[in-house]
């Protein structure tokens, strides 16, 4: 094997076709002949280039609507055989089978034609099975053969063959086809994903997923730890999305923290009012609605202001330069929003340190979908967490009903205690969070650390009793002895939302009744590990 590869024949045959004429033209004026099939052919003979169709090259034609096409000993032959042994050399030549040097196949667009929500028969259709081939041969073949997948790779094997007279070299083919089979693999996982929820398999025996690189990260979690950022295809509006006005690169933690923070925000449709959520290592530290961004900004920061410094700022509206404004009056990291005003940027320009994101619209809550993590030996996969509730699926189990008022911050503490890590409790009022206590080992300490933090800043902000009093609670999970209940009324609260179905519920209930407050069961818990 020689480490370089002169390039002297290249089949081609592409969906994407964009860049198409550019790139032959390129390779043609350096003399490659090119072969290629149907609409690629044809794209290249219309810009006036020379062209060898593979029907000629086979002497089979395009048949079965182009199920068949390269599916032939000449074009496996030309890239299989390797040119340093004698026999398949040999037997090339008895069967006058040419060398293909490179092959340039991106697959029938299946993730697309999934994502347009097409008929199954159609979804099938689209499964390629002559361009996996190729490139899974050609790739094994990488000893002599270049195999370009996708269409930012055209720049780089052109700059290649200018580096080495017209040749490829070994590095650069085992780099290509690292990456095709990466994405022959992405692309059976899709399929396969596909398939599984289209005939309602819902735990497949094998399962794959895939991602393409979006960013490498300078690091992860900490320093010692290497780490990238890889976006899976569903273009669910957010951080995969988003268009970065200004700042410095994401790191692992702000992409991890703004992805917390637009999905808690999106709870809150657009046409509910403007909304804002604040984040500090994936947990909300203030989350309030309000009549304006503006608002919603600083009654979200008055519930922890010593949490939200270094934080993740989420809109459901467009940012203006108000908000803007405020935000700039602290040390914040990133800014996400479905859009963002020109005042807004030009206010945010100031700061070269705060990233700014623009998405052009919310995720729905409400969709499915399928989350993953892993685990030692394997992953764990489950659906994504949109379960809603609605006034109508309340049961009061207290004495006292709750009021209008309290009954629209129940459903708001419970929508915020959803996004909080367990064990969670929320103490809201009017449409703001007002305390937060997450993720410790028991719901009584939660339960502590909120009132705690709302005395703090009733403190800070000089107020005569902390903004508890009057407040509601929402509780992720069942409180499983009485003594949670018990501090939340001490810490001044009125209401409480959660699941029920304690051994001790009805001593929960009593216990409830006993201080005055008003308590509903959802039936539905949200634990988040």
């Amino acid at each position: 094997m020689s480490d370089r590869v002169p390039m002297r024949r290249a089949l081609i045959s592409v969906s994407d076709k964009t860049g198409l004429v550019e790139f032959a033209r390129d390779l043609s004026a350096r003399g490659i002949e090119i072969l290629s099939t149907g609409g690629t052919a044809k794209a290249l003979r219309e810009a006036g280039l020379t062209v060898v169709d593979v029907a000629d090259v086979t002497g089979f034609p395009e048949m079965m609507d182009g199920r068949v096409k390269t599916l032939h000993p000449v074009v496996h032959g030309g890239l299989l055989a390797l040119r340093d042994n004698d026999a398949h050399m040999a037997a090339a030549s008895e069967h006058d089978i040419g060398m293909i040097d490179l092959l340039v196949v991106n697959l029938y667009p299946f993730e697309e034609t999934v994502a347009k929500g097409a008929p199954y028969d159609e979804c099938i259709e689209n499964i390629d099975i002559g361009g996996p081939a190729m490139i899974r041969a050609a790739s094994k073949n990488h000893a002599f053969v270049s195999v370009i997948t996708d269409v930012q790779d055209y720049a780089a094997l052109l700059a290649e063959l200018n580096a080495n007279d017209g040749a490829t070299s070994y590095p650069f083919r085992q780099k290509l086809a690292q990456n095709a089979y990466a994405r022959t693999a992405a692309y059976d996982a899709a399929v396969s994903g596909w398939m599984a929820k289209a005939i309602g398999e819902e735990t497949p025996r094998r399962r794959s997923f895939a991602g393409t690189l979006a960013q490498s990260l300078r690091y992860g979690e900490n320093p010692h730890q290497a780490a990238a950022f890889y976006t899976d295809g569903t273009n669910r509006p957010g951080v995969a999305t988003a268009k970065q006005w200004q700042g410095k690169e994401l790191s692992y933690n702000n992409i991890n923290d703004t992805d917390a923070a637009f999905e808690l925000v999106a709870e809150f449709g657009a046409d509910k009012g403007p909304a804002v959520a604040i984040i500090k290592h994936a947990n909300p530290c203030g989350v309030a609605t309000g009549a304006s961004a503006e608002e919603a900004y600083r009654r979200a920061f008055d519930c922890d202001r010593t949490s939200a410094f270094g934080g993740i700022i989420a809109l459901n509206t467009t940012l203006d330069g108000q908000t803007a404004k405020a935000i700039t009056e602290i040390f914040t990291e990133v800014v996400i929003a479905p859009d963002a005003t020109d005042e807004a940027r030009e206010i945010f320009a100031a700061k070269k340190n705060l990233r700014l994101l623009t998405t052009g619209g919310l995720p729905d809550p409400a969709a499915a979908g399928d989350t993953f993590r892993q685990v030692a030996g394997g992953f764990l996969v489950q659906g994504r967490d949109n379960g809603v509730i609605l006034p109508a699926d309340l049961k009061v189990v207290t004495k006292r009903q709750p009021t209008e008022a309290e009954l629209r911050d129940l459903l708001f503490a419970w929508t915020v205690a959803k996004h909080v890590k367990s064990n969670a409790i929320v103490y809201a009022k009017d449409l703001a969070t007002v305390g937060i206590g997450a993720g410790q080992m028991s719901r009584i300490d939660s339960t502590r650390i909120g009132q705690r933090k709302a005395q703090d800043m009733a403190d800070a902000l000089g107020l005569a009793q902390p903004l508890t009093t009057g407040s509601v609670v929402a509780s992720d999970a069942f409180f499983p002895f009485a003594d949670g209940v018990l501090a939340l009324a001490d810490a001044g609260a009125v209401a409480v939302i959660q699941p029920g179905g304690s051994m001790r519920d009805d001593e929960v209930i009593a216990a409830a009744d006993e201080r005055g407050l008003a308590m509903v069961f959802t039936g539905q818990r949200h634990f988040r590990h």
